[in-house]
């Protein structure tokens, strides 16, 4: 509140009082005094979107008549200015709030109506004007589908090939280092570098797979079911117009609903959408975890490679050195999980005509979209910038007992057992056991205990 000064505001409860040079109204108003539950706020791309969504919906009213050119101009305007983030500091309401996400779609209405009343001279009405031919029911499901539309497009996606191309790139240079594998986290038969890379490379393209996968879906739009799906005071033909201007204004693709009444009851796609970059939160968890063993150590550990050091590690142990950057993403992968279970769990409160979580979905679902991009951008250093220590890989495969499985055929499984046995027992080499022990000469068992030979 500007130096204390307010004016009065109504609407069909009676006077508001509101900030003087606020561009909210009443409702607005009314919502920032009812929802006091957590500092969250609507973000950045749930406003664009928003606002292109009140853009188009001027552009369709006005190419339907309900709009006179000069009121719809008015109204787009505006409604770009907040796309555009002109004006984020107008949107100050609570994410948990009405579940239709009516008190957020007003907010909009509001704002849009004031800026365009005082860059055109005319009397622009929130209800009447910006919120023409829509209801909060159709404009926030809508909102939600293209804000993640262009999160994933713009944000997620390119960072996900970003990191997985440099996986890919970074193991095309270490074909030539072979490793001890690991199944249970104990020995198991050898692997080389670019084929345990390539393992991570390939889950991040399975993964992108599933999010472009989505896409289709998320372009099938609620606009146009208004208040239940029936498309009450919406002219004939407004979802497809609405569509067509909002793929024009927005360079993506989007079209109808096929049906609307499902569009505003249930959010199934917003949350196989969330599913999915939990999907991905899982991979990048797995390769982070996977990168902290290999670096564990250096001593008492697998050693097997140096991440980069990139800051102190301990407060009270000089020169430790943590895998800070691996136990990030790790957490953030757990963060992803948990918005990805209030997804669910909102997906699932759909009663009737309308799903009553809206709010919440957005807020989760595109918290967990940028996350994520953060996420896989982190992980490019640390991917093209560690060490290999083929010291310590060399040393462990020499006396790695499981290599005897490669003698299966010629000897045995109970016999191969009982040399790695031994060779464990006595901190041997396979080779020189089975030499005393298998009846096969020295090169046969050199041709068959070859572990790179062994790694396909």
């Amino acid at each position: 509140m500007q130096n204390g000064k307010t004016r009065t505001e109504y609407d069909s409860l009676g006077p508001v009082t509101v900030p003087a040079e606020a561009l909210w109204g009443a409702q607005t108003q009314r919502a920032i005094d009812n929802f006091q539950l957590s500092p969250h706020r609507f973000s950045r791309t749930f406003l664009r979107a928003l606002g292109l969504v009140k853009a188009a919906a001027a552009q369709a009213n006005r190419e339907c008549g309900v709009l006179h050119d000069a009121v719809a101009q008015a109204v787009a305007t505006a409604a770009h200015r907040v796309a555009d983030g002109e004006v984020d500091d107008a949107f100050p309401v609570d994410v948990f709030q009405t579940g239709s996400g009516t008190s957020t779609n007003m907010n909009a209405n509001e704002v849009i109506a004031r800026l365009a009343s005082e860059a055109s001279g005319q009397t622009i009405h929130p209800n009447d004007h910006v919120n023409a031919s829509q209801s909060s029911n159709d404009v926030i499901p809508t909102s939600i589908h293209v804000a993640v539309t262009l999160a994933l497009e713009e944000q997620l996606l390119p960072a996900l090939r970003a990191l997985r191309g440099a996986i890919q790139d970074r193991g095309e240079t270490l074909n030539a280092y072979v490793k001890t594998g690991r199944t249970h986290l104990m020995d198991a038969m050898p692997v080389r570098l670019d084929q345990e890379l390539g393992a991570w490379a390939a889950q991040l393209e399975l993964a992108e797979e599933r999010l472009v996968g989505v896409l289709p879906r998320l372009a099938e739009l609620a606009q146009g079911g208004t208040a239940v799906g029936s498309g009450v005071n919406a002219p004939e033909g407004f979802a497809t117009t609405f569509c067509a201007a909002l793929s024009e204004i927005s360079g993506k693709a989007f079209q109808p609903a096929r049906n609307h009444f499902a569009a505003l009851s249930c959010q199934d796609t917003a949350v196989e959408a969330s599913g999915n970059v939990r999907t991905l939160a899982v991979a990048l968890m797995k390769i982070a975890n996977d990168l902290r063993w290999m670096n564990s150590g250096p001593l008492a550990g697998l050693g097997e490679i140096e991440l980069p050091a990139i800051q102190p590690g301990s407060s009270i142990m000089p020169g430790k050195v943590n895998p800070v950057i691996p136990e990030a993403v790790a957490m953030a992968a757990a963060q992803i999980m948990g918005h990805d279970t209030t997804v669910a769990i909102a997906g699932q409160s759909g009663n009737f005509q309308l799903n009553v979580m809206l709010p919440v979905i957005a807020h989760n679902l595109l918290a967990s979209i940028d996350l994520s991009a953060r996420a896989c951008a982190a992980m490019v250093p640390v991917i093209e910038g560690f060490q290999v220590r083929a010291d310590s890989l060399m040393r462990a495969l020499e006396k790695n007992p499981i290599l005897v499985t490669a003698l299966n055929r010629e000897i045995g499984y109970d016999k191969g057992a009982a040399i790695a046995k031994r060779a464990y027992r006595e901190g041997r080499s396979v080779m020189e056991v089975a030499l005393e022990d298998s009846g096969l000469d020295e090169a046969r068992l050199r041709q068959l205990l070859d572990p790179r030979a062994l790694t396909g």
